[in-house]
């Protein structure tokens, strides 16, 4: 009856437990057990079978319990199937085929990866090799991604973040990350940002027609993308990378002005916008632009920008967007000529933000996120490794 009992609670099913033995190193059990006899059905014909050819021994993982490794040994029968007139064995269910380890193995060793500081004490608990840990990670971090696939939502977000830097030619690769903003979670991490590496490594996610919103920085390959990949939506371009464009400008024309660490709280003034400035900050910039006026005038541009995006209503969002143009036409600093051609090019996805108030934030937080993923393992060099990593932790 005890071994009854501790079958049920501690074996995995069809399983029988014989006897209990611990091994001579201490600190792992070793149950050796065998399965109930009963017909199996041979995996290449489905022929049923009971007829025993020999036996065989097999030594298999199992999952820890209360820090105790379990170490199963099964004594497995092989059976001869009469129509095929060859042996085959016959199969634990928890266990794949030519598999050393269970399911619940592989899952508890999951579990650890994530949970651990890291991997060394995971190695040192579970007692495997690194490619073992690895293998056995990657492949349950594989099969949760496939689980939790579904069809392209309403919404959705386009970010690229730096994923490694090519030691080769000195360049640096970048990961594309598609976020679902209804589910909160990411969708899909692609590699690359060209139009052609995303259209390759996004079509097996079904119902594209079913995008109406995407949402992205100024960037034209995810333009590009975006229109030709789903059918039925509009794009809304981000508000902070609308507002930050005159940013570069500003900062050169500073450091050409001064270029020393003294006044840095002019420079933090500069970027900020005039609305969040006390009165005395205010005055100050003020009185501090007058004496440049290049510098004046590309601040007073980028405030232009600031009070654009305070409009309400699309109608009177475009009226406004169209006077800021045929103001910056008149000017002759090349920085904000630059702006309005910008600005012309992607109006209707600026425009868009007044209908649906959409930006990239939810985006742009997945790639602090990711940040804090290589950092953690000191970089990635598989991008397959990467991809599943990232969809587990942000899903």
């Amino acid at each position: 009856m005890p071994l009854e009992t501790l079958s049920k609670f501690i074996l995995i099913p069809e399983l029988k437990l014989e006897y209990v033995a611990r091994a001579a190193q201490g600190g792992m059990c070793i149950l050796v057990c065998s399965k109930a006899r009963k017909a199996e059905y041979c995996p290449k014909c489905a022929h049923p079978s009971d007829s025993t050819y020999d036996h065989r021994e097999v030594s298999i993982k199992d999952a820890p319990i209360h820090g105790i490794l379990i170490k199963l040994k099964i004594k497995k029968r092989r059976l001869w199937c009469k129509p095929c007139g060859r042996p085959f064995t016959e199969p634990v269910p928890g266990i794949r085929k030519n598999f050393c380890h269970t399911e619940r193995y592989g899952r508890a060793l999951r579990h650890a990866c994530d949970t651990y500081s890291d991997l060394a004490r995971v190695r040192r608990d579970f007692r495997c090799s690194s490619g073992f840990l690895y293998k056995v990670y990657y492949r349950h971090l594989e099969l949760r991604a496939r689980h939790q696939q579904y069809p392209w939502p309403k919404v959705i977000g386009i970010d690229e973040h730096a994923f490694k830097r090519n030691k080769t030619f000195g360049n640096t690769e970048f990961a594309s990350m598609v976020v679902d903003y209804k589910n909160k979670r990411v969708l899909e991490v692609a590699e690359g940002k060209t139009q052609a590496a995303l259209e390759e490594q996004l079509k097996h996610i079904p119902g594209r027609e079913n995008v109406n919103w995407v949402t992205l920085d100024l960037c034209d390959p995810f333009k590009n993308f975006a229109k030709g990949f789903f059918p039925n939506a509009s794009l809304v371009a981000d508000k902070f990378h609308v507002i930050r464009l005159l940013t570069p400008a500003i900062l050169k024309k500073r450091h050409e002005i001064t270029g020393t660490r003294a006044d840095l709280r002019a420079r933090k003034l500069l970027l900020m916008s005039s609305k969040k400035l006390g009165y005395f900050e205010r005055l100050t910039i003020e009185r501090y632009l007058d004496q440049f006026p290049e510098l004046k005038e590309l601040y007073l541009a980028k405030e232009s920008l600031h009070r654009f995006y305070r409009i309400k209503g699309y109608n009177r969002a475009s009226y406004v967007l169209t006077r800021i143009c045929d103001s910056f036409a008149l000017s002759k600093i090349k920085a904000i000529q630059t702006l309005r051609r910008t600005l012309l090019k992607w109006r209707e996805e600026i425009l868009n933000y007044f209908k649906t108030g959409l930006t990239n934030a939810r985006v742009e937080g997945y790639n602090n996120v990711a940040k804090l993923v290589k950092k953690r393992a000191y970089g990635y060099r598989s991008f397959k490794n990467y991809r599943l990593r990232l969809l587990d932790v942000c899903s």
